[in-house]
């Protein structure tokens, strides 16, 4: 049968520290198949237990006290095998042994460990444990709790330190309360990395909640079996011997024995209670249950204190959620709505600061300077619909990171997401300053047996500043927020289309009740024009109703964009130079005060529908002469650039400041909306140009060249 193997560098990680082939020596061991027969045993068990042992005996014919064979037979014999393990007081030549009995991966194990006091004594110890449950039980916070408890364990075990640690998700764990004798060194507030427990032993921790090792230099007994055997698993075992790396490890720290009890939550290691002893201990089986029994209603009380505060982190949460749904579904403005829920929002979130975006206009909350905003803003990704969430600078755009400052966590809801709508929540950096309990890393050596991995010699605090990290966010918070977003983006839609049918009314209306209408109207100018003493009138009336036109195109164009439909462009062969020229002409009728000049010329064609072409560069020339310099000529430009025609449309102005630049091409702007030398536009122009020129696979540009401001316009040559 396998003994377990040499632990070196390559190894160190995947130990197999539940199936080590040894025990401590403290006690003596026996297993036994489900059938009862005798399989192997430790190498001291014969001389132990005073018995003769011979493979394949059954387990009914060895000289063992009594109330070990009646408590075997519970395990021996058909049925489900019991995991959870049970003791009776037994005495073997005259010694005070607890025979500890469990059954496990097709094996029966019994184990006689030794122990130093008497039954009534242990019984002593036992009822004072039992009677720390009810006062931790009272208690109403975690840190209260932990510090009562260590205090507790260590009053009926006798150990001269114990310890509570508390995991991290990344699985380092932090001494959170300590009881010790006076004359040794304090643990408390010191971190230990993840590395100090790999993942085989914290599996084994929660699988075997109870640990402990008696004497640190004691050497280890091998098992014996049959050779082709398959090694014990000894996972469930009291009796378990130790990783020399473990063993290396509590040696460094000055440790002559320990015991740990896990605190287990929903099947994850919460914590953990460690306790030392600077020589050799034995504490007694039961006492250690009693330890146990403490630890699960450690965990069940802990349970209990996060889960009333999860929940009232749920309700205000909840809260907060239902009143912005139904303000959303009832105002007009979401970035309004936001903000007047901003406070209840950062204190669902814990987070210090709300960013919230919509069209592109950004409303802050916190400390955060609007360009970072904006920046934060534009560097979430486009499209999504899932919770972004970052909790470090790694996290981040390599672009942004020099930026943040101290804004280095981040959980986003795209809320509308064809509108850009964005809440962010936003968390500070946590700056650390790290008591390690020893330089985390392991280094190599080398020892008898070559090259190997040693744990740290020095447990003396090592101190590290940790930065770039914010705290990370909470799961329920995380939770709640998805549910958040959920609603969200159902209010929204709803909104939408809420919108989108009353946009269809007024589409019909526009398309069919006001077109006939006015085409009456600018009959009756042509009439009055033509035929009256007042002709001023008539082309008044005809002006006014060529621009009600224009509108009604506009945004009947708009729609067919928004619904996906396109504008209907048909391409053929077009005489882009000659086009330019015509509306130019066109625009010097019109304007005879206007200077319109024609400043280079080159022969190109081009793939085009005329009608929508001719709609993009005469609202080009139309912008140019309401928004130039009074006086000052608008200039165009027909070029070629490599296998592209370029037409650029100039006036004489001041650069567009950036906050108005970035929404040129967007539909409704404000800018436009309110422009007094421009009052009948609607800012829908530039967003129908944009859709025209992109449906004829180019683009439009907005520049500034000096003193002017310049349009341009790229299509692919012919």
């Amino acid at each position: 049968m396998e003994h377990g193997r040499q632990v070196d560098l390559l190894n160190c990680a995947d130990e197999p520290i539940h199936i080590p082939g040894s025990v401590q020596p403290h006690g003596a061991l026996l297993f036994f198949t489900a059938d009862g027969l005798l399989e192997g045993w430790s190498a001291n068990a014969p001389a132990m237990l005073g018995l003769a042992l011979e493979l394949g005996a059954p387990y009914a014919s060895l000289d063992l006290p009594p109330a070990a064979l009646e408590l075997l037979l519970d395990y021996v014999g058909p049925g489900d095998a019991e995991v959870t393990p049970s003791m009776v007081p037994v005495c073997v030549n005259g010694a005070d042994y607890d025979c500890i009995v469990h059954a496990a991966f097709g094996r029966i194990v019994a184990e006689f460990e030794q122990r130093d006091v008497s039954a009534d004594e242990v019984a002593r110890f036992a009822v004072k444990a039992h009677a720390s449950i009810d006062r931790l039980r009272r208690q109403k916070t975690i840190e209260d709790l932990l510090s009562i408890a260590v205090g507790q364990i260590r009053e009926f075990t006798g150990f001269d330190r114990v310890m509570a640690y508390r995991f991290r998700p990344d699985d380092s764990g932090d001494v959170v309360a300590e009881s010790r004798r006076e004359d040794i060194v304090p643990y408390l507030g010191q971190r230990y990395p993840a590395s100090d427990i790999p993942a085989q032993a914290r599996r084994l921790y929660v699988l075997n909640t109870l640990r402990s090792i008696i004497d640190v230099n004691d050497t280890m007994v091998p098992l014996l079996g049959a050779p082709d055997a398959l090694p014990l698993d000894m996972s469930h075992g009291v009796l378990r011997s130790v990783s020399p790396v473990h063993i290396e490890y509590l040696k460094n720290m000055g440790v002559g024995a320990s015991m740990s009890v896990s605190i287990v939550i929903n099947g994850r290691l919460w914590g953990l209670i460690a306790c030392h002893h600077m020589s050799r201990r034995l504490v007694p089986y039961s006492i250690r249950m009693a330890a146990d029994v403490l630890a699960q209603v450690m965990a069940s009380t802990i349970h209990s204190i996060e889960s009333r505060q999860e929940t009232v982190v749920i309700e205000r949460a909840a809260a907060t959620r239902t009143k912005l749904v139904e303000d959303l579904l009832l105002e007009d403005d979401p970035l309004e709505t936001f903000g007047r829920f901003s406070d209840a929002i950062l204190l669902a979130t814990q987070a210090q600061a709300q960013l919230t975006s919509y069209f592109h206009k950004v409303q802050v909350r916190g400390d955060v300077a609007p360009e970072l905003a904006e920046a934060i803003i534009a560097s979430l990704p486009e499209g999504t619909h899932d919770l972004v969430v970052r909790e470090q600078l790694d996290d981040w755009p390599e672009a942004i990171r020099d930026r943040l400052g101290k804004w280095v966590g981040l959980m986003a809801l795209p809320f509308d997401p064809p509108a850009n709508g964005w809440n962010v929540l936003l968390r500070v950096e946590q700056i650390e300053q790290v008591a390690w309990g020893g330089r985390p890393e392991k280094t190599t050596t080398f020892g008898p047996l070559g090259e190997r991995l040693t744990p740290r010699g020095s447990f003396d605090a090592w101190y590290e500043t940790v930065r770039g990290h914010a705290h990370p966010w909470e799961a329920t918070i995380l939770a709640n927020s998805r549910l958040t977003l959920a609603e969200l983006v159902r209010v929204m839609t709803a909104r939408r289309a809420q919108t989108e049918a009353t946009r269809a009314q007024l589409l019909a209306m526009l398309g069919h009740d006001l077109r006939d209408p006015l085409h009456s109207i600018n009959m009756a100018g042509m009439v009055l024009e033509k035929g009256s003493a007042q002709p001023t009138l008539g082309k008044r009336i005809q002006s006014s109703t060529s621009r009600m036109q224009r509108m009604i195109t506009q945004v009947l164009d708009m729609s067919r964009i928004d619904g996906g439909l396109g504008l209907g462009v048909t391409l053929e062969p077009v005489d882009l130079t000659a086009l330019v020229e015509d509306l130019m002409d066109e625009a010097r009728m019109a304007y005879p005060t206007i200077p319109f000049q024609l400043t280079c010329d080159d022969p190109a064609r081009v793939n085009a529908d005329s009608g929508r072409l001719a709609q993009v560069l005469s609202n080009l020339l139309s912008n140019a002469r309401h928004h130039g310099e009074v006086g000052k000529p608008v200039r165009v430009c027909v070029r070629t650039e490599g296998r592209q025609a370029v037409v650029e449309v100039s006036n004489a102005g001041a650069p567009i400041p950036p906050d108005i630049a970035a929404t040129l091409f967007n539909p409704f702007k404000r800018a436009s909306l309110h422009n007094p030398r421009n009052r009948t536009g609607m800012g829908l122009g530039l967003y129908i140009a944009q859709q025209i020129v992109r449906e004829h696979h180019g683009e439009i540009a907005y520049s500034h060249d000096g003193n002017e401001v310049v349009f341009s316009v790229r299509l692919p040559l012919l």
